[in-house]
């Protein structure tokens, strides 16, 4: 179902009607969902990912960013990374997607429900869950990646689990300067602590985001928390 309007302006509609009619912020919007179809204002946001639809979040990356894609389970994190690297081979590049929690079929169910085809993308897109993802796994295996490729890594804190591997800090340090250097873009799907409690603030922010090592935040270019299927740009310095 398509919106009228931008779900920004759909809010900025609902806290007029709040203010205007002396109504709780969460009773006017869900009349603004009811007009727009929806039993409440949850399921609205939840069905409309497009709040910020990934080809505008997509249009903000450029060749070389660290990005990070932070939210609690069960938020839309995969698939809104999937649907930036579905972007980015929509615009004639690679996706290459690295994760210890997904197979290559679970991935294949997650185009599906984000409405894309696989097989239009089988030729420019690459899965990779090895036990061995780590920074210099993930170098090596892009080596030869031409520029403007989108990696997603699912999730920032797997880089921090073999303690075999370099520290969390000094793997993100390669892998910033490595996508600098190759004019790749890497999207960080993180974890956020359990301690972040929504009704006391709407998105997650850098603060929580788990980190059981130290890591300087700052390495990140750009930062997306998801809530409810809600997207939130925040600066990462």
């Amino acid at each position: 179902m398509r919106l009228s309007s931008p779900l920004y302006r759909l809010k900025r509609k609902a806290r007029l009607l709040s203010r205007e009619q002396k109504i709780p912020l969460h009773e006017a919007l869900d009349r603004i969902a009811a007009e727009e179809g929806f039993r409440g204002w949850s399921l609205l946001a939840t069905r409309a990912d497009a709040t910020t639809p990934a080809g505008e979040i997509f249009a903000q990356l450029d060749h070389g960013d660290l990005v990070l894609v932070g939210g609690r389970p069960l938020q839309g994190k995969t698939l809104m990374s999937l649907r930036l690297a579905v972007e980015a081979m929509r615009s004639g590049n690679r996706g290459v997607f690295f994760s210890l929690e997904y197979t290559e079929r679970d991935i294949e169910g997650r185009f599906r429900a984000i409405g894309v085809e696989f097989e239009h993308f089988k030729g420019l897109f690459e899965f990779d869950s090895s036990d061995a993802i780590s920074a210099d796994y993930i170098m090596e295996r892009l080596a030869s990646a031409p520029r403007g490729t989108l990696v997603v890594i699912d999730y920032l804190q797997i880089l921090d689990q073999n303690r075999q591997k370099p520290e969390l800090m000094v793997q993100v340090r390669a892998l910033r300067s490595f996508a600098r250097e190759r004019g790749l873009i890497l999207v960080f799907i993180s974890q956020i602590d359990r301690s972040y409690d929504p009704s006391v603030k709407a998105y997650p922010d850098l603060k929580d985001v788990r980190l059981p090592n130290p890591l300087d935040l700052a390495l990140f270019d750009k930062t997306f928390f998801l809530n409810k299927g809600e997207v939130q740009l925040r600066a990462a310095g």
